[in-house]
């Protein structure tokens, strides 16, 4: 593994400078990679000894499903992100995560987290770091649904996830990869996909944003955050801890 390519890697180098040490650790807690097709179930809710993983590349999502049918995407997983790490050490999976494009993932090897946390103290901060500021994110995806309207929600959560995707290379400050689906999306924003259409049609009209082709492009980067009230704070970009 090369940290400059890997996502992971490149995602806690933000947060702590990561040596040879700190690399090595990362790579044995790791398994070979391995390609899921698009649409599988990775691990599903209620699963017993489910199993941890990295997305090396792809897309992913999590999500619980009500007993009506309906579905509420939890969060976007995209290179660098975990699947299933926060809920491993629970007795079952409290939520279920499915492949969204062919993914590579790598399988962590869960027995030598302890270990790791003990040898490695600074790649085990850097890894709380990473679960803490995924957490951070989820509590804003609430407060969207809870009390932002349609496009404050939807809006706000493009942006974060372009500044996900610019902090492993995967897109620009100005425009992103998206290969969502309307009804992906729109499962992740609590809205209907027709009312979704109506939002994306409003900002690209009021030129702000067009998702179109499979990207997003942000005509007015500052006029959106300014829509949303939008802080980057909460995704930690500017820390210089353990530099």
């Amino acid at each position: 593994m090369q940290q400059s390519l890997d996502p992971l890697a490149r995602k806690l180098g933000a947060f702590v400078t990561l040596g040879e040490r700190e690399t090595k650790a990362l790579e044995a807690l790791q398994g070979p990679r391995t390609l899921i097709a698009a649409g599988k179930e990775i691990v599903y809710e209620g699963q017993q000894q489910h199993a941890a993983y990295v997305v090396a590349d792809g897309w992913a999502c999590s999500y619980k499903e009500l007993q009506d049918g309906a579905r509420q995407v939890i969060d976007i997983q995209i290179p660098g992100d975990f699947l299933g790490l926060r809920s491993f050490l629970l007795r079952r999976s409290d939520q279920s995560f499915t492949t969204l494009t062919d993914v590579v993932v790598t399988k962590i090897a869960t027995d030598r987290l302890v270990d790791t946390f003990h040898a490695v103290p600074r790649l085990a901060v850097a890894l709380l770091w990473a679960a803490s500021r995924d957490e951070a994110m989820v509590v804003e995806h609430l407060v969207s649904v809870g009390r932002r309207d349609a496009v404050a929600r939807t809006v706000h959560f493009l942006l974060e996830l372009g500044a996900k995707l610019k902090l492993v290379g995967h897109g620009s400050a100005t425009e992103f990869p998206c290969p969502l689906s309307q009804s992906v999306l729109a499962d992740a924003l609590g809205i209907t996909s027709i009312h979704l259409n109506r939002v994306l049609r409003q900002l690209r009209e009021s030129e702000l944003l067009i998702f179109r082709d499979g990207w997003v492009t942000f005509l007015d980067r500052e006029r959106l955050a300014a829509l949303t009230g939008f802080d980057y704070s909460y995704l930690d970009l500017e820390t210089t801890a353990l530099r």
